[in-house]
C-alpha cells in the first residue's frame, strides 16, 4: 500500500470516528490527508468504498476474536470472554470502535452480523449452563456489551470498567 493511500485511510478513520460518516466529505478527507480528492476516488471509488476499506482490518480482527471465543469448550469461559472483550480493546483501536458505534446510531450498523454471532455463542453457552430464558439473557449481556464499549472506549475510566466487569461476571460466571 502506498503512503498516500495509507494517509487517506488514516485520515478517513480519524474524521469518520470523530465527526461521523455523514459529517465528513471526501474533500475534507483529502485535505486532511494532504492529497487530491480525485486520488480518493481512484483508490476507493466513492466514500462508501473508503469506509469499507477503512474497516476491513477491524472486521477481520473481530471475526477472528469471535471465532476464537466460539471454539472455547467451556460455556462459562465463552461468556466470560465476551464480557471481557470491551475492556481488552487496545487504545489504538478505539477510533475503529468509535466509528462502528457511531455508524450503528446512523443506521449503518456494521455490528449487526457480529452481534448476531455473539448472540449465538452466548445462547449456546447459556443453554449449556441451563439458563431458562437464554434469548433474553443473551440480549442482556449484549446490552451490557454495548454500554461497556462506551465506558471503555469513550470514558477510559479503568476503575469503573473493572467494577462493571466484576459485577457482570458475578451474575453469570461465578
Amino acid at each position: 500500500m502506498t503512503n498516500k493511500k495509507q494517509s487517506i485511510l488514516d485520515s478517513a478513520l480519524y474524521l469518520f470516528a470523530y465527526k461521523g460518516y455523514n459529517g465528513v466529505s471526501t474533500n475534507t478527507i483529502a485535505k486532511h490527508a494532504g492529497v487530491s480528492e480525485g486520488l480518493i476516488f481512484k483508490h476507493f471509488k466513492d466514500k462508501k468504498g473508503l469506509l469499507n476499506q477503512t474497516l476491513t482490518q477491524w472486521k477481520l480482527d473481530f471475526n477472528q476474536i469471535l471465532e476464537d471465543i466460539g471454539n472455547i469448550e467451556s460455556p462459562k469461559i465463552r461468556i466470560q470472554r465476551i464480557m471481557e472483550l470491551p475492556f481488552s480493546i487496545p487504545e489504538i483501536q478505539f477510533p475503529y470502535w468509535q466509528l462502528v458505534y457511531a455508524l450503528k446510531w446512523q443506521n449503518l450498523d456494521l455490528m449487526h452480523n457480529h452481534a448476531t454471532s455473539m448472540k449465538i455463542i452466548l445462547i449456546e453457552a447459556l443453554q449449556a449452563l441451563r439458563y431458562p430464558d437464554t434469548n433474553t439473557e443473551a440480549e442482556l449481556i449484549l446490552s451490557y456489551f454495548d454500554g461497556f464499549i462506551s465506558s471503555a472506549v469513550l470514558k477510559k475510566d479503568s476503575s469503573l470498567s473493572k467494577n462493571l466487569l466484576k459485577a457482570l461476571q458475578k451474575k453469570y460466571i461465578q
